[in-house]
């Protein structure tokens, strides 16, 4: 569900943060820069690499403890039943190596992984890189306690820029972690266009372990984005919030809805938040107009089949090597290898 594309915008003049009237760009300028840029497009969109603030980042681990949102429980079957198949590919000869996790969350997923790796007395270093600094900082405190003997440097940044400083620091070869269908939150071209970037960062015989949500059942996936509960409703409307705290806006959220699509055919996922009414928003000194059912598009959560993603894996640069299956065949981690 993470977002990575970077929306390219003009400088902005510097924000003051904290009383201090900072000359370089900051994360929070950048932040105000991207929200501009998609709520002046036509149609609207917001980046939703900005969902996860600290709230965000709480309300996604909610969205995936929920029973309908189905992708984490597959992609933790197989990394639960099949963790010494996947650990042995990534050790190889034996030879030290740095595991990046582009996305890392709260790790749950890949601590099957690394406890596996510490147990086999792997030689490697966990660089988990991550958008929100919440995240990283609590990787940073947690895991050498519930991993002890662990060497990991968290990262907080953009995945390339954080890419580009992992290789500055070490030349050991790369092993990337992307997971969770993170894939799917852009559309294809996009999608080909960042594996050939990521692959642009690599050297010759460094691995990728990717995750893709396969195309199944219209209502199984609808169902994932629009539960019972509400969360993925509230996960949305957070990003509203976080702009009204953050970056000085007035949204109303009670005059926003929630609105899912699932088109079987493209295998495109995509949430949208509908505006109730007229209504006119104000970030700052800015002034948005939104007219009655007009709707800003928040992310797009692609499904794939196997074919597909072989032919992104030729097309960008890798050499399929192998698909890790969950037991419904609804989800898969490829490891492809950079050729």
């Amino acid at each position: 569900m993470k977002n990575i594309e970077n929306m390219q915008a003009a400088p902005i003049a510097p924000i003051a943060i904290g009383g201090i009237n900072r000359p370089e760009i900051t994360k929070t300028s950048q932040f105000y820069e991207d929200v501009i840029t998609g709520l002046s497009a036509q149609p609207k969109f917001l980046n939703s690499k900005y969902f996860y603030d600290a709230v965000g980042d709480k309300l996604f681990q909610d969205l995936m403890n929920c029973g309908e949102y189905y992708p984490t429980n597959c992609e933790l079957e197989i990394f639960r039943e099949k963790t010494a198949e996947i650990c042995k590919a990534m050790i190889g000869d034996g030879d030290a190596f740095d595991l990046i996790e582009l996305g890392a969350g709260d790790a749950t997923k890949s601590a099957y992984l690394l406890g596996y790796l510490l147990d086999n007395k792997a030689d490697f270093t966990y660089l988990p890189i991550d958008i929100s600094d919440n995240v990283i900082s609590y990787l940073n405190i947690t895991l050498p306690v519930t991993l002890p003997g662990i060497k990991i440097t968290g990262l907080n940044g953009e995945y390339f820029d954080m890419l580009e400083k992992a290789a500055a620091v070490s030349n050991k070869r790369k092993v990337v972690l992307f997971l969770g269908s993170n894939i799917g939150n852009m559309g294809h071209d996009d999608a080909v266009g960042f594996c050939r970037e990521l692959r642009a960062h690599l050297s010759d015989g460094d691995m990728l372990l990717i995750g893709f949500d396969l195309k199944k059942n219209p209502k199984t996936v609808l169902a994932a984005y629009n539960d019972k509960e509400g969360i993925t409703k509230r996960f949305n409307l957070n990003l509203l919030d976080r702009i009204n705290r953050e970056l000085d806006g007035n949204f109303d959220v009670a005059k926003f809805e929630h609105y899912p699509t699932y088109d079987p055919e493209t295998g495109a996922c995509k949430s949208y938040l509908i505006s109730t009414c007229d209504q006119q928003v104000s970030l700052g000194t800015k002034k948005i107009a939104f007219l009655k059912d007009e709707y800003i598009f928040m992310e797009i959560s692609q499904k794939f089949t196997i074919e597909q993603t072989e032919k992104m894996a030729i097309d960008s640069g890798f050499k399929p090597i192998h698909h890790f299956m969950e037991s419904r065949n609804w989800f898969t981690d490829a490891i492809w290898m950079a050729e």
